[in-house]
């Protein structure tokens, strides 16, 4: 199946903790696995079967972009464009915003359809300085803006479509662990009891998507799912099974390889963690303790075979 070769491809990676990071999103971008995610969290495709979703209600074919925190950033690569709708929103003060992955989709609703357009964040980092959900509301507000001269010109405020930012949190707070919360607009009767069309001012939701680990009740469906996706710690062979027994996603030859590809990826940024903690704490000793290279070295213990690696990058 198309699907699940397209899926094989993207579990894939080389490099640093930029490629883990961009792999990741990759990962997410996959229409099988944006189906998931669309059912476990937008209320238009809940009771549709995961495969109608990917293969009727995705248009084109999502792609990853880079994402900028501040839209006055320079972005240093552009994003690749994604078939049916823009990866940039742009005006001339206000700079660029670019998404990790963003797409249209059909609502699966009877008479004319209505489209949706979806942004989906990867995020490791739940304190960047600013609460989450603010910058998730903000995304919505700029694809809602972003609509006029693409959906609609003048005054048909009538054609926006409605919008949706979902940020999946791969290391959230332990009290926000196997968790999901979604924030959007509804109606309040202050005075009277006259109701409004839910379609009119229904037109912008954000999700929170906040990954844990097993040991709850609520590790199923989507937070299970994107936990093994993206886990570093689980290995290739623990991946394939759960994904193939719990969530009917097939495994090919080549599927099976860019797993263990990217499990492999997932060592070595630890490794190059542990790496650049051992050279820093090195020279802290060098610096604090006037010790030389190899004292320092003796004193964190650490293996003759590395000592030679940590001389070089000492003398870089």
């Amino acid at each position: 199946m198309e699907i699940e070769n397209t899926l094989a491809k993207n579990i894939t990676a080389a490099g640093d903790k930029a490629a883990y990071d961009a792999a990741c999103k990759r990962l997410l971008a996959n229409k099988i696995i944006l189906a998931w995610i669309m059912k476990s969290c937008i209320e238009e495709y809940r009771d549709l079967d995961v495969e109608e979703i990917a293969g009727n209600y995705i248009e084109g074919e999502p792609q990853v972009a880079k994402t900028a925190v501040n839209p006055d950033e320079e972005i240093s690569d552009e994003g690749e464009q994604i078939k049916g709708g823009k990866t940039e929103d742009s005006t001339i003060k206000e700079g660029t915003v670019t998404y990790d992955i963003r797409f249209y989709a059909t609502a699966p609703h009877t008479g004319e359809p209505i489209s949706l357009i979806i942004n989906v964040e990867a995020q490791n980092d739940f304190y960047p300085g600013y609460p989450i959900i603010k910058r998730g509301i903000y995304y919505c507000s700029r694809m809602v803006s972003s609509q006029y001269g693409v959906e609609f010109t003048d005054s048909h405020y009538e054609k926006i479509k409605k919008v949706y930012s979902i940020w999946v949190c791969a290391n959230p707070p332990k009290n926000r662990e196997n968790t999901i919360n979604r924030y959007f607009i509804q109606e309040e009767n202050l005075v009277g009891d006259v109701v409004e069309a839910k379609e009119n001012y229904d037109l912008l939701t954000a999700v929170i998507i906040c990954l844990g680990h097993s040991g709850d009740d609520k590790y199923a469906g989507i937070l299970k799912l994107l936990d093994v996706l993206l886990s570093s710690e689980k290995a290739p062979e623990e991946k394939k099974k759960i994904l193939q027994d719990d969530f009917n996603i097939k495994m090919t030859k080549t599927l099976e390889s860019e797993v263990q590809t990217m499990c492999n990826l997932s060592k070595g940024v630890e490794e190059k963690g542990i790496e650049i903690g051992t050279l820093r704490a090195i020279q802290n000793l060098m610096e604090t303790l006037k010790m030389t290279a190899d004292q320092a070295m003796a004193a964190l213990k650490v293996p003759d075979s590395d000592k030679a690696k940590y001389s070089s990058m000492l003398q870089k």
